[in-house]
């Protein structure tokens, strides 16, 4: 063997060693890629995405796709060759894992966590669409959890309707916050509660905070609705978070107006919704563009907050718009299918 074969062979040999090795390195990351895309005015399963009992109901025309992005799971290593490829491929992104992952959260948690936060976002989402369209709905307090071993364990229960607090109506959990903290540990809060259709009056000694000192009962109030119509939307089960609450709210929109709203169009977009209609940002928004361009949508609707994080998404010819509320959301997609599109401030991209 000559010297340049010798040192070729042993080149060879360490660049196999290195990669064997790189490919056993796991490395504090995940990876979010292009997920798939879900036409929220089409059917899941047979049946359609968004159903309504107690209103007329409309036919739709176009595509409104809700986006997602693909992460690694919890329960799951990434080795470095994986993430070379990631960084590598403009689609995707790697991101520190306890940016999605908190350290010690399992894969079952992550995924109760997230089917939490999508029913969430559902109902924001009628909540939002239904005052969009001038219905009445009314706020009402919840029980959503009681802190094993606190003064309420026992008494309240999860999915309590809080009526009032020391013969005070309540309207929201912070008024339930507001009426027990005015309380000194030790003394008595009186809640007036509904449950299984009968009410309630239950007295609860408080103790006191470890943080803070204040006074409490250890359950967490949480806001609920009492909706005029009757609302389910089905999805993909594995589909998880907040995200989709804007394009459920859009959807449940046009199914109760007598006009198509996308008018044949196919758009795509993103973004949490608060029941009083306003779009929060997301995580993962250069994915989902991706996403949705690759599924062909013309039409992108971001949240404003996300904007900025939207260049270098690949976008292709479809327009990138930001909206702050639902309403915005219908006027862009307004002016979108009139061939309005001169005074939509597009997303930079």
């Amino acid at each position: 063997m000559t010297r340049r074969s010798a040192t070729l062979a042993v080149a060879g040999a360490l660049i196999v060693a290195l990669v064997a090795v790189a490919s056993m390195l796991n490395l504090p990351y995940v990876v979010y890629s292009p997920g798939p895309v879900e036409d929220t005015l089409g059917e899941w399963n047979g049946e359609p995405v968004v159903q309504i009992e107690g209103a007329e109901t409309y036919s739709t025309d176009g595509e409104l796709d809700l986006t997602t992005v693909g992460v690694t799971s919890a329960d799951a290593e990434l080795d470095l060759l994986t993430a070379l490829r990631a960084w590598a491929d403009p689609d995707r992104a790697v991101i520190p894992r306890e940016v999605v992952y908190p350290e010690g959260t399992t894969a079952e948690q992550s995924r109760q966590l997230n089917a939490a936060m999508l029913a969430d976002s559902q109902q924001n989402a009628k909540v939002a669409a239904l005052r969009q369209l001038d219905y009445e709905v009314t706020e009402r307090v919840l029980v959503d959890a009681v802190v094993e071993g606190a003064p309420a364990d026992g008494v309240l229960e999860p999915g309590d309707v809080v009526v009032s607090v020391d013969g005070v109506d309540v309207s929201t959990p912070q008024d339930v916050v507001d009426a027990v903290t005015e309380h000194e540990p030790g003394e008595t809060v009186e809640f007036v509660i509904e449950r299984d259709g009968a009410t309630l009056v239950q007295r609860i000694e408080t103790t006191e905070a470890e943080e803070d000192g204040r006074a409490l009962v250890g359950f967490q109030p949480v806001a609920g609705f009492d909706l005029p119509i009757e609302i389910d939307i089905t999805i993909d089960e594995r589909i998880g978070g907040p995200s989709a609450g804007m394009i459920f709210a859009v959807a449940i929109y046009d199914t109760l107006t007598p006009e198509a709203l996308l008018a044949g169009q196919h758009i795509a977009g993103t973004g949490e919704i608060s029941p009083d209609g306003e779009v929060g940002p997301i995580g993962g928004i250069q994915q989902k563009i991706a996403a949705a361009n690759h599924d062909g949508a013309e039409l992108f609707l971001a949240p404003a907050a996300n904007c900025d994080e939207a260049v270098g998404g690949n976008n292709g010819d479809m327009l990138v718009v930001p909206v702050e509320t639902l309403d915005d959301a219908i006027a862009t997609i307004e002016s979108f299918t009139d061939g309005d599109t001169g005074d939509l401030a597009a997303c930079p991209t």
